[in-house]
């Protein structure tokens, strides 16, 4: 079963900064899994849920644009025009934001069920 960590003080700040971003956009279901030892190809997801495919761009070209004026660049951008699953890689943490049809079929949460996770408190 998945661990549950109920302080997100515990993650990076840009990490934290990206789900708070989410939540801006009006975000759902957004969780923080920690894969530090867990995976090689990144330290953090940041997993999102968007209504629709405007939503799902509207979110991740916040999280985009804001973290950009912070200085901090994905390396790696994909799906935006598609609006069903938008993934910016800043190599540390992955977000990814997902419409419902796409998150449910992929089932990112589940895939990496054994990680630390942190749930937003839902609005």
């Amino acid at each position: 079963m998945h661990g549950l960590m109920t302080d997100p003080t515990e993650f990076p700040v840009e990490v934290r900064r990206a789900a708070e971003l989410a939540l801006e956009r009006k975000a759902h279901d957004v969780v923080i899994l920690d894969l530090r030892g867990i995976s090689t190809a990144t330290d953090y997801f940041v997993i999102a849920g968007g209504t629709s495919d405007v939503q799902v761009k509207a979110i991740a070209e916040h999280v985009l644009d804001e973290l950009k004026k912070e200085s901090v660049r994905p390396e790696h951008l994909e799906g935006l025009r598609g609006g069903r699953w938008v993934l910016l890689d800043y190599v540390d943490f992955v977000v990814h934001v997902l419409h419902p049809q796409a998150r449910d079929f992929y089932q990112l949460e589940n895939l990496w069920g054994d990680a630390p996770r942190w749930e937003a408190p839902e609005a």
